[in-house]
């Protein structure tokens, strides 16, 4: 069995707009079982839309335009890439994060291709399984988890198989310790980070003032003018969600409220009144979530 380090880097925008973020570069490191390096890919992709870089992707990653402008486009690189893949029997994907195959697999969709191979190969989140190792709260990059396990971080971050190679450097370095039952396989999803953080967030608040939100409630108070549910679907994922939270947190002991001194009155002044705080109060933008991958 081989394991293949990937990682992508895809052409992202300053603005809103309908048109998709496309894969950019693709970069590929093959490990045998001894987890020694014995091939890499890479290569460039022009994408359909925006193929002009903008000026914070080309500072950012430091690829030229140039590059880009002489690559080909994603039907022929994929096509290359799964043939070089095709040289592992049964491979793992390692990726850092969830977004690496999600892009593929969103660019192999709009090219109206074959994306079964995509969702039929098992894959590896190593950055959920680092913050599992480290006992994190918090996602990290690439280069601090590098810096935290005393590794150097030769190549240029951003650029795909410069991180590639460095991801693989990590996964060599915590093998022993890693809990490969978390091995998953591409599932689409309809809600993004912030909104699962939103609800984890929210259910750890609640759960401190010893109040049990029930879905409608929350989704009333709290996803009101934050969340649009209009599509069934993600309805569905935020509600399972939800319940899923609900119980990971019901199954933890509370914290321990700290005693806090009663501060003298005068006796015209009424009592102090208490904190009432609520979930509406939650920033959308707290800090990243950790959820465990889906288990075989």
């Amino acid at each position: 069995m081989d394991y293949i380090v990937l990682d992508i880097e895809f052409n992202g925008r300053k603005f809103a707009s309908d048109l998709p973020m496309e894969v950019i570069e693709i970069g590929a490191v093959r490990l045998n079982a001894a987890l020694q390096p014995i091939d890499e890919f890479t290569a460039f992709i022009k994408p359909v839309y925006f193929p002009k870089l903008n000026s914070f992707i080309q500072k950012k990653t430091g690829i030229p335009q140039e590059s880009i402008n002489s690559a080909a486009g994603f039907p022929k690189v994929i096509r290359e890439f799964l043939a070089w893949l095709g040289k592992s029997e049964q491979p793992v994907l390692v990726t850092w994060g969830g977004e690496d195959l999600k892009r593929i697999v969103l660019d192999t969709r709009m090219h109206k291709m074959d994306d079964a191979y995509w969702l039929a190969i098992p894959y590896y989140d190593l950055l959920k399984g680092y913050i599992r190792v480290k006992g994190l709260t918090n996602d990290v990059s690439v280069e601090a988890a590098l810096t935290e396990l005393g590794l150097s971080s030769d190549g240029s971050a951003h650029r795909a198989l410069d991180d590639a190679r460095m991801t693989a450097d990590i996964f060599r370095s915590i093998y022993g310790q890693l809990d490969f039952s978390y091995t998953q396989y591409y599932k689409d999803l309809y809600t993004n980070a912030k909104e699962r953080r939103l609800v984890k967030n929210a259910i750890r608040l609640l759960r401190s003032q010893k109040l049990e939100p029930t879905w409608e409630s929350f989704a009333q108070h709290v996803l009101k003018d934050k969340v649009k549910l209009d599509d069934p679907r993600k309805e569905a994922e935020m509600k399972s969600y939800f319940q899923a939270e609900l119980d990971k947190q019901a199954s933890k002991p509370l914290p321990e409220k700290k005693p806090v001194k009663a501060k003298a009155t005068l006796p015209s002044e009424p009592n102090a009144s208490e904190d009432h705080t609520s979930a509406q109060d939650i920033p959308s933008d707290a800090n990243n979530e950790i959820t465990d991958s889906e288990k075989l």
